[in-house]
């Protein structure tokens, strides 16, 4: 049973002509993406919830040494987050804005990482329907290139011509389909994932505040200087003349 299966995939490949070369090869390369961004947002997504748990506790207890230590320990963009944040705040000293900017800075790479990929995927859905339909067009155009050729119309004389356009046309949406819903789950994921990251930032964010409240953080203001304000100007140096 096992044979025969495998020998009419084969024939139907053979019958699509050469369009279903570059159908397998996007179906080959949206498969490897599939597989390898699955692994990366399960383990991004794995021990979010109970390293924001963790690390809030550990927040609490004061034990700022032991939040960035659960932090290091676990990987995913919502710990990234955190351990930014912390390792800013340990300093006991920070310039106005510089946490909010290291945290911006993190939850942008950690969230270039988590949408790499996506963008195969996306083309991918998008250009196998359309080679697909190109398929189909050179079926037609074969077709009824073997009816001019012929001089009449004859079912066997367009049989070979509209199976290439069928045989495409399948081939394309049965990649396209799969490849579309695969994109939508993994959006689906990474906005979840965004979720988790924005309550680490803020988790960060109330700690710093709640430690300059009593005391125990140094945000160091910058001094603006108004436009058109005087600036000292250094005395000159006094030159005793009398000698």
């Amino acid at each position: 049973m096992s044979v025969d299966t495998s020998y009419t995939l084969m024939t139907l490949f053979q019958d699509g002509g050469w369009f279903m070369y570059p159908l397998l090869l996007c179906s080959m390369v949206a498969l490897g993406v599939i597989f390898a961004k699955a692994w990366t947002l399960r383990v991004a997504h794995r021990g979010t919830v109970q390293v924001l748990k963790d690390v809030e506790e550990a927040m609490r207890a004061g034990d700022l040494d032991k939040a960035a230590d659960i932090a290091y320990n676990v990987p995913g963009p919502a710990a990234a987050i955190l351990l930014a944040g912390l390792r800013r705040v340990q300093s006991k000293r920070l310039a106005a804005g510089e946490l909010e900017s290291a945290i911006t800075a993190t939850g942008t790479i950690e969230l270039g990482f988590l949408e790499r990929g996506l963008i195969i995927l996306a083309t991918v859905a998008n250009v196998a329907p359309l080679l697909g339909f190109m398929g189909t067009v050179a079926g037609m155009i074969q077709a009824f290139a073997a009816i001019e050729a012929a001089g009449q119309v004859e079912p066997a004389l367009v049989a070979g011509g509209i199976k290439v356009a069928l045989i495409t046309t399948a081939a394309g949406l049965v990649i396209a389909i799969p490849v579309n819903i695969a994109y939508n789950f993994f959006v689906t994921r990474i906005d979840a994932l965004i979720v988790d990251m924005e309550r680490g930032a803020d988790h960060i964010l109330k700690l710093a505040w709640a430690l300059e409240k009593e005391g125990r953080l140094e945000i160091v203001k910058k001094k603006r200087v108004r436009p058109g304000a005087a600036r000292p100007v250094a005395a000159a140096p006094v030159v005793d003349l009398s000698t």
